[in-house]
């Protein structure tokens, strides 16, 4: 218990929070969903699980993509408070965009989306990822493989579902980390960043994570170092260890 617990600890917080939401209630509302009580609603809402599978795929995803932004090498390692706050104001953002959609009200996928899509335009251009060990493809190529697999899975009504996601992942990647435009609202609140221990200075500045180097996951076939300040992986797999 105490080894499960200490590793439950070691998980950077933000990646805690968003994966223990999404398995507590996944099995708290099996039976009966918490939508219906609209207190709950805009937080619930994001973490209902999908039916059927998806979800142990959903639940995976939304761990290893959160765990390599938030680890202290990764774009946000040591700045847990602007991720927190930059996923909430994404989230906000989630609600009125996924609105043209009357029957969207759970928002799971997009959020997913969302996390990925930034991932995905922080890693250094020809990235590999390997997916459970079966095919290796480009990170950047991710986010449209996944709507692409909602649209033979599903039909088009989930990829117009997930699709605002995407969206805001790419006004969130752009706006804090390409141009930064929107930097300064994307910096966290003295508080949070104060609870969360949140080093001072900017996302951006040259070091792990910086818009000049990106993240760099080494590919098996790819031996190169890469330049200063980029985050040296070690070419893990897409739902392995």
């Amino acid at each position: 218990m105490e080894s499960a617990l200490s590793k439950l600890r070691n998980i950077p917080p933000v990646t805690r929070f968003l994966t223990l939401s999404l398995l507590i209630l996944t099995t708290t509302t099996s039976f009966e969903p918490p939508i219906r009580i609209p207190l709950w609603r805009l937080y619930t809402s994001f973490f209902l699980r999908s039916p059927r599978l998806a979800f142990i795929f959903e639940a995976i995803v939304l761990y290893l993509t959160a765990s390599r932004l938030e680890s202290l090498s990764g774009p946000y390692g040591y700045k847990s408070g602007d991720l927190a706050w930059q996923l909430f104001l994404a989230s906000a953002a989630i609600i009125p965009a996924s609105y043209p959609d009357s029957e969207s009200v759970i928002f799971l996928r997009p959020l997913l989306l969302c996390i990925i899509y930034l991932y995905s335009m922080l890693v250094l251009p020809g990235t590999q990822i390997s997916y459970f060990g079966l095919i290796t493809f480009p990170v950047r190529y991710l986010p449209y493989i996944l709507l692409a697999l909602e649209l033979l899975a599903d039909g088009p009504w989930r990829v117009a579902q997930a699709l605002p996601g995407a969206i805001i992942g790419h006004l969130w990647w752009w706006g804090v980390w390409k141009t930064r435009t929107l930097e300064e609202m994307g910096r966290a609140p003295k508080w949070l960043a104060t609870w969360f221990g949140d080093r001072t200075g900017s996302l951006t500045e040259e070091g792990p994570g910086s818009i000049g180097t990106g993240i760099q996951v080494i590919s098996p076939r790819s031996r190169t170092q890469p330049s200063s300040g980029s985050w040296r992986g070690t070419g893990q797999r897409l739902g392995g260890g």
